[in-house]
């Protein structure tokens, strides 16, 4: 099912490894959402700049529709955090200015989290969970997870489909059940499912204590280097604002 969170291989732009993506948006963790290096006017810089590259790479995959509405809802966020917010006073300014820094702090991350689940296939990221040596203990619940949102979003449109069959829906008839009769069944369908891909992640070998053979070939090249490096330039300049070198 083509979607955030299945991986099209045939259609995803430049090939990244998974460890980049993984490191691009672990940066944006630190820097974006926790705000580490806010009161350095460079780092602050850098953060934005690097808050647009998941939109960039958005764009690689050919997901421009994903990638124009997040990048124009940042860059409206953006806008109206420089523009308007110096104009808002009491309550006004308290709440837009907490739904602001939500958007702007929160948004990158995610789409940075789509586009790596978007993009890279449970083998691909098994590999580079051995590669770096992550206990089975981790690698084998977040495995699990490639495979949980797209089944579960596939249970989620069946049930839909079979609840409007039923007139059960918002402005029909049997509105009052909209909650019981979808909510329910995707909540049973998302236990079943978790425990069924547990059980799958298991008989594959995951679980054994011998070493898993992987077909897959990842590595870095000169697109990784070229991700990383922006990424990288924002723990380099937050160590010199912590010393005093830049502020």
């Amino acid at each position: 099912m083509a979607g955030l969170f299945t991986a099209e291989i045939e259609n995803r732009g430049i090939v990244l490894d998974p460890r980049t993506k993984l490191a691009v948006m672990l940066t944006l963790v630190i820097f974006a959402l926790g705000g580490t290096g806010s009161g350095i006017a460079a780092v602050r810089l850098m953060t934005t700049a690097v808050s647009v590259l998941p939109m960039l790479l958005l764009l690689t995959a050919g997901q421009y529709r994903k990638a124009a509405l997040t990048g124009g809802i940042y860059a409206a966020v953006r806008t109206a955090q420089s523009l308007l917010l110096p104009h808002l006073t009491g309550a006004a300014l308290s709440v837009s200015g907490i739904c602001c820094m939500a958007f702007v702090r929160l948004m990158p991350g995610l789409v940075m989290g789509g586009y790596l689940l978007s993009t890279t296939t449970v083998s691909e990221f098994i590999a580079a969970m051995h590669r770096m040596h992550v206990p089975q203990q981790i690698t084998i619940p977040l495995s699990v997870m490639f495979r949980f949102f797209p089944t579960v979003l596939e249970e989620f449109a069946a049930i839909n489909t079979a609840m409007r069959m039923r007139d059960i829906r918002i402005g029909g008839r049997r509105a009052g059940r909209l909650i019981e009769y979808r909510l329910v069944p995707l909540m049973v369908c998302s236990v079943n499912i978790g425990s069924e891909l547990s059980a799958a992640a298991l008989t594959r070998g995951l679980g054994t204590k011998v070493r898993r053979t992987n077909i897959c070939k990842i590595g870095f090249h000169i697109q990784d280097a070229a991700v990383l490096l922006p990424a990288a330039s924002l723990y380099v300049l937050w160590g010199l604002g912590m010393i005093g070198v830049i502020q």
